[in-house]
C-alpha cells in the first residue's frame, strides 16, 4: 500500500462538479492499493497517519499530530501511484491491485482510520473522474509505502 500524504489547511473532492468530501485544517491522503496488501499493512498505515507528527507545536515545531490538532482526513483512492515508467513513455499500472481487490482494501482502510481517529473520514469516490483541491500547508508532503517501511 503506498500513500501520499499532505498537510492541508483545506482539501475537497469532487465528481460531477458536486463536493463529494472536504476537510479544513488535517491531511489529504492519495492511497493505491497492490494486490498482496494486508490488513496488517492497512493497520500499519492507519495507525502511521494518524500519529504522524507532522504539525506545528507553540514552539514552531512539527511535534503533533492530526490527532492532537483535531485535525481532519480526506482520503482519495489512486491507482496511479503504482505506475511503473521503467519501459517507454506510457505508464503501466499492472502492480495495482484490480477493483474487485482495491476497493474492499480502501474500505477497510477507511473504516480502521476512522477507528483509530474516533471520528469519521471524508472520501472521494473509487473509480471515478475526481477534482480534487487543496492547499499544501508547507508544504509539507510525505510518502509511506508499506512494503518499504524503511525506505520513506
Amino acid at each position: 500500500m503506498r500513500a501520499v500524504i499532505q498537510r492541508v489547511t483545506q482539501a475537497s473532492v469532487e465528481i460531477e462538479k458536486k463536493v463529494k468530501g472536504q476537510i479544513e485544517k488535517g491531511l489529504l491522503l492519495l492511497v493505491g492499493i497492490c494486490p498482496d496488501d494486508t490488513e496488517e499493512d492497512l493497520k500499519w498505515l492507519a495507525t502511521k497517519v494518524a500519529q504522524l507528527r507532522i504539525f506545528s507545536d507553540e514552539q514552531d515545531k512539527m511535534n503533533l499530530s492530526v490527532q492532537d490538532v483535531q485535525g481532519d482526513i480526506l482520503v482519495i483512492s489512486q491507482f496511479t501511484l503504482y505506475a511503473n515508467t521503467k519501459k517507454g513513455n506510457r505508464p503501466s499500472y499492472v502492480n495495482a491491485a484490480p477493483p474487485a481487490i482495491a476497493i474492499p482494501l480502501y474500505e477497510r482502510f477507511v473504516t480502521i482510520l476512522e477507528e483509530v481517529l474516533g471520528k469519521p473520514v471524508q472520501t472521494g469516490e473509487f473509480g471515478a473522474d475526481m477534482k480534487v483541491s487543496l492547499l499544501n500547508d508547507g508544504p509539507v508532503t510525505i510518502m509511506m509505502d508499506t512494503k518499504n517501511k524503511d525506505i520513506f
